[in-house]
């Protein structure tokens, strides 16, 4: 009679963890593309304040420039490239905002700049209508220099 040799097999308890890694590597990717985008300027304690992003739109906006000597210039005057006073500022976004109510109104201030400056713009803005007013900041890293006066 012929035997049959039994061979025992033994249970493998291990776990196959390349799923894990693909899984781990795809997730690495996604932080690492998703992180420079949250991550933009200067870190900062801002004050509590319930603002939103204004929505693109196809109308160029009412821009408000504040130079470091405290100069405004508006880019809808008769003449953008010349200063003007915090009241013109104010009738024109009044027209502005007569002629387009949805014209989107941002103030652009220079790095140097005095902060109450850039503070007046946006009160004068308000005063002539607009309800919303954005802050223009600069995105480019290679503009930001040396990190001194940020």
């Amino acid at each position: 009679m012929a035997r049959r040799t039994r061979r025992s097999r033994r249970m493998l308890a291990e776990i196959n963890v390349v799923p894990y890694i693909d899984v781990m590597l795809v997730l690495l990717v996604i932080f690492m593309v998703t992180a420079p985008m949250l991550q933009q300027g200067v870190e900062v304690e801002p004050p509590q304040a319930a603002a939103s992003p204004l929505e693109e739109t196809d109308e160029p906006p009412l821009l408000i420039t504040v130079n470091r000597d405290g100069e405004y210039f508006v880019n809808k005057s008769d003449n953008p490239e010349a200063p003007v006073s915090l009241t013109t500022v104010t009738e024109l976004v009044a027209a502005t905002r007569s002629v387009d109510p949805e014209t989107p109104i941002l103030v652009k201030g220079d790095r140097a700049s005095n902060y109450e400056y850039v503070m007046r713009a946006m009160v004068a803005a308000q005063q002539g209508g607009a309800a919303k007013v954005g802050l223009v900041t600069d995105s480019d890293p290679a503009s930001q220099g040396d990190g001194e006066g940020q």
